[in-house]
């Protein structure tokens, strides 16, 4: 399996920027804005991942409510095939299934459309987003897929933040692809 080269890797590691006490004091927000608009680093990550997925045999590319929906239809259409969003609660307009995950300070939910993979049994479906944390809004996602009658072959994240182990919890429903770990 196409992993990022070092050169790759410091392309896009170099990319993110950090935002300090954001959204609270303590807490190092990593962005990825600066990746959208650095027109290198922006081309670097999504020829990597065409790269890497293009002999997956995908269906659709399933992106998480905000920032997975940029890179996941970017890539479905390298790809070309259908996209799917995972939203929060009460967003998508047609009949959905839904899935609560707990936070660090509450629930919050996720849903998909019912007809989310247009009835193909077993839709070969690759989830993206661009951060990992705690992983509860991506096993909650991973979960909705397979209600919705989908296979996640994998789970793709930007920058996984391995500190929080939020990924470990994926990893035992999916294959877990991160392109750079913050420890």
């Amino acid at each position: 399996m196409l992993i990022l080269n070092k050169i790759e890797r410091k392309i896009i590691e170099e990319a993110i920027r950090d935002v300090k006490d954001f959204p609270k004091p303590g807490v190092v927000f990593k962005d990825i804005t600066t990746i959208l608009n650095d027109k290198k680093a922006f081309s670097t990550l999504m020829n990597h991942l065409y790269q890497r997925y293009k002999e997956y045999d995908l269906d659709f590319i399933v992106g998480i409510d905000a920032r997975g929906f940029i890179f996941g239809a970017a890539l479905a259409q390298m790809l070309g095939i259908g996209f799917v969003p995972v939203r929060k609660r009460g967003k998508l307009p047609y009949t959905t299934i839904s899935e609560k995950y707990t936070l660090e300070y509450g629930i919050d939910e996720v849903e998909i459309h019912i007809d989310a993979f247009r009835g193909e049994k077993d839709a070969r479906v690759l989830l993206i987003d661009d951060l990992i944390a705690t992983g509860g809004t991506a096993n909650a996602a991973v979960t909705l897929i397979k209600q919705a009658g989908a296979h996640c072959v994998e789970a793709c994240f930007i920058i996984t933040l391995t500190f929080l182990d939020g990924y470990k919890e994926v990893e035992k429903k999916t294959p877990v692809y991160s392109l750079v770990e913050v420890k």
